[in-house]
Order: structure tokens, then sequence, then C-alpha cells
């Protein structure tokens, strides 16, 4: 039994070992599952750490691209959200005459404004505001309703502050401080000073001119803003920003408000009597060529320019260009003697009134015919066929040069906006009746300011003069920027023709049209005037040839002859000739000069003189 027993045991030990190695075998291959998995789990963790080591170092560089790269760029940002601004315009320079009275200024004044995106319920709001600025309920919805700024409506301008103080206590109303341009001379030099927007802006005249100057530097407030951009409270002036404005500075002109009234008064009067459809007038004291007056016909309320005629806007005195007629031949003949194309003494004849030939058509007078005439006779009768003949003497060449120092084909350099250039065709383009027209004011296009220069040359001793009207700049201290000197240094400025030849067209020539020629109607007891009239006739716009219903009257005098002080032009466009009262320079332009002279004079006290006769120790190149 026990052998059994031991081979049984035996044989249970035998099987016992294939069932631990059988354990064995399982046990390992665990050990080697669990170490596959450790292996994956370490790799899982080194993976996930890698990817947050590259996320935070992203979020570093992100944090320091933001916060340092972009700081400024960001802050700026922020503060933009955060701030509102509120600009305060300056205050716009005063515009004077030479004696200091006001022609433009800038009052303060204070405006109701709605902003219509804080506004819920319009209906209510306007009811409210309607009993505090006497305004209809109805009318001030359909402003905030209609309004196309979400953030602005002007409702009311000029509010007292009884009423700027209730409105403000009503939430989306609020009150703007502003400034408002006055006029107080009204229509007087309204084409000299011009006109501005309705935000302050020079839209024409010295106000376009110098609108940098008078306009001022703008200074801003600004404020911690909430949501919906009400301010909260004032905020620190942000670095970089302007901290203070600068109000504008002031302009003071050549234009003498007296002399100005004496020159419109009197053209508003002929104009009506002769139902004429525009004027003007320029006063200039030809040393310096400061314009003491300058008036253009019709003229209009600076401070309502919107609703003017948007014809009465333009300035004629330099912007309207018309061909002068025979006020031109002074000029011509003052570049004729010059050039010693033509003498004082000798006689030219004159056709008996019709002049004709090869290459310039026929040339007839404007009433009766001429014989031998000298120069000066030529000037008072004014001839247009012995001006025509001096012009074939001088030749288009000279002509041409001669008209082109005098200023005429380009703009004179004033100090306004809008000045046009005139026409004269360069000589390669003249042709035969060039030659022969110009000299009398045809074939030609000047501005009035261009004529007025010319006779101020003549008047000046042959001496060049630059018309001007902003006489000085001043800023809001007191403090002078700019000054245009009253008298020009003559070593700096050169002779357009030789002072013989100036002062005699002035002295002897255009005395005698003032005493015994075509100018009669201007001549003065008290002083002895010189002149020159011109007829022009206007041409035709749908056809060819010239109007014979349509003219323009002009008159150009200065005076004292001795030592001119004061040169005057009047230049009236298309006086009703059917009238019968007359339509020619020396009717309708030449008396109405004479007044303005005459009471210019007086004003300022200009002495009286008699006229010196003309001798040859004055005349030493014996022209």
């Amino acid at each position: 039994m026990s052998p059994l027993r031991l081979g049984s045991t035996l044989l249970t030990t035998g099987c016992s070992g294939q069932a631990w190695g059988s354990t064995v075998n399982n046990n390992k291959a665990n050990y080697e599952t669990a170490d596959t998995m450790y292996d994956r789990s370490i790799r899982l963790s080194i993976t996930f750490l890698l990817i947050l080591i590259v996320v935070f170092a992203a979020l570093v560089v992100r944090c320091f691209y933001l916060q340092y790269l972009r700081n400024s760029y960001y802050s700026s940002a922020c503060l933009c959200q955060q701030r509102g601004r509120m600009p305060q315009r300056p205050q716009r320079g005063v515009i004077l005459d030479c004696k200091g009275r006001v022609l433009a200024a800038s009052n303060k004044i204070q405006s109701i404004f709605a902003e219509p995106r804080a506004i819920k319920h319009p209906k209510d709001t306007s009811n409210r505001l309607s009993t505090i600025i006497d305004m209809g309920a109805h009318e001030i919805c359909k402003l905030i309703v209609e309004g196309k700024n979400p953030g602005f409506v002007r409702i009311k301008e000029k509010a007292d502050a009884k009423e700027c103080d209730e409105a403000c206590r009503i939430y989306g109303i609020g009150v703007q401080a502003d400034w408002q341009r006055h006029y107080p001379m009204g229509n007087l030099a309204a084409h000299a000073v011009g006109f501005t927007s309705v935000d302050n802006r020079g839209l024409g005249g010295i106000e376009l001119q110098c609108d940098k100057e008078l306009g001022g530097i703008a200074s801003q407030n600004f404020y911690f803003a909430d949501v919906s951009r009400h301010p909260i409270r004032p905020s620190a002036v942000p670095s970089g920003s302007k901290k203070s404005g600068k109000d504008g500075c002031g302009i003071i002109l050549t234009i003498d408000a007296t002399i100005q009234q004496f020159a419109r008064g009197e053209l508003i009067k002929q104009c009506e009597s002769y139902e004429a459809e525009s004027a003007v007038a320029i006063v200039v004291e030809p040393k310096s060529g400061a314009i003491l007056a300058m008036v253009t016909l019709p003229d209009f309320e600076p401070s309502d320019a919107r609703s003017a005629d948007a014809n009465n806007l333009r300035n004629r005195v330099i912007s309207d260009e018309f061909e002068p007629g025979s006020i031109i031949k002074p000029i011509v003949a003052a570049i004729a003697l010059d050039a010693n194309v033509v003498n004082r003494q000798e006689k030219i004849f004159c056709e008996n009134g019709s002049y004709s030939g090869k290459g310039f058509g026929r040339i007839g007078e404007y009433r009766q015919g001429y014989g031998d005439l000298s120069l000066r006779e030529i000037l008072v009768n004014s001839s247009n066929i012995g001006m025509a003949k001096i012009g074939q003497r001088l030749g288009k060449d000279k002509l041409y040069e001669g008209l082109s120092h005098f200023g005429f084909g380009k703009k004179t350099g004033i100090d306004l906006p809008g000045e046009a250039n005139g026409l004269l065709w360069p000589a390669q383009k003249w042709t035969g009746y060039s030659v022969t027209r110009i000299p009398f004011g045809q074939e030609i296009t000047v501005t009035a300011l261009q004529l007025v220069r010319a006779f101020c040359i003549l008047a000046n001793g042959g001496r060049s003069v630059r018309p001007y009207l902003v006489k000085a700049i001043v800023d809001n201290n007191g403090e002078i920027i700019k000054l245009k000197q009253s008298s020009l240094n003559p070593g700096r400025i050169g002779y357009v023709v030789r002072p013989e030849v100036a002062r005699w067209i002035v002295s002897e020539a255009m005395v005698g049209v003032v005493n015994e020629g075509t100018g009669k109607n201007a001549k003065l007891h008290r002083w002895q005037l010189f002149g020159k009239t011109g007829t022009a006739n206007i041409a035709k716009s749908s056809e060819k040839g010239y109007s014979k219903s349509d003219y323009v009257a002009c008159f150009v005098a200065g005076a004292p002859v001795e030592e001119p002080a004061v040169v005057v032009l009047v230049s009236i466009r298309k006086p009703n000739k059917s009238l019968g009262k007359g339509y020619t320079g020396g009717a309708v332009a030449a008396p109405v000069a004479a007044k303005i002279m005459e009471r210019t004079l007086t004003y300022l006290e200009v002495p009286e003189k008699i006229k010196p006769v003309f001798s040859k120790q004055q005349n030493p190149g014996g022209f």
C-alpha cells in the first residue's frame, strides 16, 4: 500500500509540478503585460508633460508679445475704450480794417444738442425739451429720429443760460459751447473779407486765404466714459496729446472802411440809376499797392452767405475778365514812347476815320474821323486808328513784351483766392488783326485789378507795384507775425517804363483826357485829376461779333497829379442803353470815380495843388 501511496504521492507530486509550471508561465506573462503598460504610461506622461511645457511656453511667448512687444498698442486701445474726448474749438481770429475797425469777429454761443442713441423715448424727451426752449415737440422729435449722426443732433443755437441749465437735466440732451462768426459791417466789404462755413472754416475772401492763421489750434478735454460713452469723470491728458489750444491770429487789412463806404455808396447809386448788371470799384495807394477799397456789386450778407445767389459770391474785381477797350491806350502809348517808336512832337495821320489794309481789315473811330494827331491828341480824343498805327510800329514782339511787363496775362499775386490770369496770347499766335486791335483794347482780356495795377505803375513813375490786401498778421498776444511794409524799397523794384515817360503820360496826356477830352465828367476843382475812359463792346456769346447794346463802361483816375496819393478804377457792366442817359465810360463811370476821388482825398486830408507844366527839364531824353 505504501508504494502505491508513494507512487500515488509521486504521481500527485508530478501533477502539482505541471500546475506550478503553468502558474509560473502565467505570472511571467502578467509581469510582461504590467511592464508594457507601465512603459506606455511613462510615455504618455512624458508626452503630456512635453505638450504641457509647449503650451506653457507658447503662453509665455504670447504674454511677452502682448505685454512687452504690443504694450503700447493695447494700452492705447484700452485707453480709447475707457476714455472719451471733447474737442474745444479755438476762437477764430478777428479781421480789422487799417484803422482797427472790426470787419469780422467770433462771438461765443451755447448750443443745445441731442444724442439720439441715448434717447429711448424720443417723444417724451421732445415734450420735456419743448417746454424749455420754446420749440415744437414734433420738430424736436423729427430732428432726433431722422438725424444721420447717432451721437449728435443740433437742436437749438444761441440758447440762453437758463435754457441750457434746464436742458442738461434731461437724459440724452447736452449743451455745447461754440463760436459764431459775426460781421458788424454787413455787406460793406463782403468780397474782400469773405465768409465762413457753419463749422467756422473760411470759404471765401480773406477768411479762406488766411484760414490757417485765423483758425488757430483746437484743444481737447479728456474724460473717463461708461459703456454708453457718457462722461464719468475727467481724465488726465494722454502723453503725446496737445494739452492746450491756441486762438486764431488777427488779420489787419489795408481796407479803410470809410473809403470802402464812399466807393460802395456811390457805386450803388450809379448802378441803380443805369440799371446795370454788375459793377466794381477799387481804390489803391499807387506807391505801395495797398488797396484802400474793393467793391463788387451785387454783393451779399457774409453771415448768411448760404442763402445768397452763387453769382453774387464771386469777387468780380479779381475773377471777371473783360476786353478793356480804350482804357488801355495810355499803357500802349507808354510802351511805344519807352521803345522810341514814336515821340511826343510828331503827327500821325488818322485816315479821317477809316483805316484798312491787307491783313488787318478795316478800323473806324467811335465818333468822328481825325486827320493828323499828336500822341497826346490821340489819347485825348481816344483815336482807334492812331493807336492801331502805333501798334504796327511796335510790332507784335515789343507790344507783347511791354504788356507782359505791365502785368497783363498773369495774376497780380494779390492775397485773395480765385484770381484770374486774363488773356494775352503769346506773340507767335498774333496776326495783323492782333497788332492793330490790342492797342485799343480788343483781343485781350483783363481783370479790374490788373488794370488798376497798370495805372498805379504809371502813377508811381514807371516803377513796378504789386497790390496787396493784408497789412499785418498779429497773434493773440499782440505780437506782429507778419508785416507788409507801407512803402516799397526803391532799390529792389525795377522800372517798367522810364520815369520821364510815365510822368508825361500822367501829367500831360491823361490830364488832357480829363480837362479836354472824354473824361470831362471827372474834373474836380480842388485837385487836378488824370484819367482815361474806356467803353468796350461785349462779345456775343452765341455767335461771332460784338453786341451793339451791351457795353462795359470804365474810367480810371488818379490825383493829385503832382504826387498821386490815390488811384481809382470804376467799371460798370451792361448799363441800360435804352434809358437814353448814355453808356460810355465818360458818361457812366467817370462821375462815380470823381465822387469817390473827391471824398477820399478830403478824408485823407490831401493838400490841394495846382498842376505844374511839363517842361523840357523834366524830359532830358527828349522823347
